[in-house]
């Protein structure tokens, strides 16, 4: 975690050697490609999913059985994203500061909903809503999982992360092909959702423990909801809420309906204040869990 937060993403190495996440990302792609297709898709999904899963087992196996834990180190870094959640969510209140249109086009990099028509408040909004998710999915779920199983117990979750974020929609030509993807994930965040909420929760100075309970449940995600909603009564603002994707408006419910809805580039600042009090919290719990 230390060494995520110092190293990031350092291009003079990912230059010349291949991200763990961006071949993962391409082998989902050549199985989307070549089995996505004809009849019983869900069940090719399903097969597709299971093989990945036991690859991804093998594979941490084989790094684990190696004398030395420098590799471990390295590889669980790699796929840690403190840093580079801080630094893609810093550049949309930057370029905010700057302009609404520049805060659509950073905000774009990081979320999938329109942002053409967005005001300052929504691309704030959109900024803290990813935050608040990917702080789960980037950091706390990666870190829980390594501490559940190892090396072969990370890699299954990234690789079933990644699936989910390309093949995990309900489209035509996914709906049916990425549902293991997607149901998989969805039970693999289950708890680190649900303990990224609860450390966000500990971390603001205003609890609100029985509204996050409340509310987290109402969201379209069964997991995403929880960090959301923490944060929302965290910084006491309204996150969610009416959106468009691919031109069709949504009218999603707020959370924390009565939160601030005028949001600005210090809402995103306050966001991130809170990524890394959660990062330091999740820091202790790991090295009390390595201690004891």
């Amino acid at each position: 975690m230390i060494l995520d937060v110092i190293l990031g993403e350092p291009r003079v190495i990912w230059s010349r050697v291949t991200h763990p996440a961006i071949v993962m990302g391409q082998m989902i792609g050549w199985c989307d490609k070549t089995f996505n297709a004809g009849d019983n898709r869900r069940a090719k999904g399903a097969i597709v999913m299971a093989v990945l899963c036991i690859a991804a087992y093998l594979f941490g196996k084989g790094i684990a059985a190696v004398p030395t834990a420098i590799l471990d180190v390295l590889i669980i870094a790699a796929l840690l994203a403190q840093k580079s959640l801080v630094q893609h969510v810093r550049a949309v209140a930057d370029a905010l500061r700057l302009s609404v249109g520049d805060g659509r086009m950073a905000v774009a990099m990081i979320v999938g909903r329109d942002t053409a028509q967005m005001d300052q408040s929504a691309v704030a909004r959109s900024a803290i809503e990813s935050a608040s998710e990917n702080l789960s999915d980037g950091v706390i779920a990666p870190a829980f999982w390594f501490a559940v199983g190892g090396l072969p117990g990370l890699l299954i979750y990234k690789i079933t992360n990644t699936a989910d974020s390309m093949i995990g929609y309900r489209t035509p030509r996914h709906a049916d092909f990425g549902w293991a993807a997607a149901r998989f994930d969805d039970l693999l965040n289950l708890i680190p959702a649900r303990l990224t909420a609860l450390m966000i929760w500990a971390v603001t100075s205003r609890p609100r423990a029985h509204a996050i309970v409340q509310e987290a449940p109402r969201h379209r995600s069964p997991n995403a909801g929880w960090p959301e909603a923490a944060m929302a009564h965290g910084l006491d603002i309204a996150l969610s809420g009416p959106r468009s994707y691919e031109g069709q408006m949504h009218n999603f419910p707020y959370v924390n309906r009565d939160g601030a809805h005028d949001l600005t580039p210090r809402d995103i600042d306050r966001a991130i204040t809170v990524l890394w009090k959660t990062w330091g919290l999740a820091l202790l719990c790991a090295t009390i869990t390595t201690i004891f």
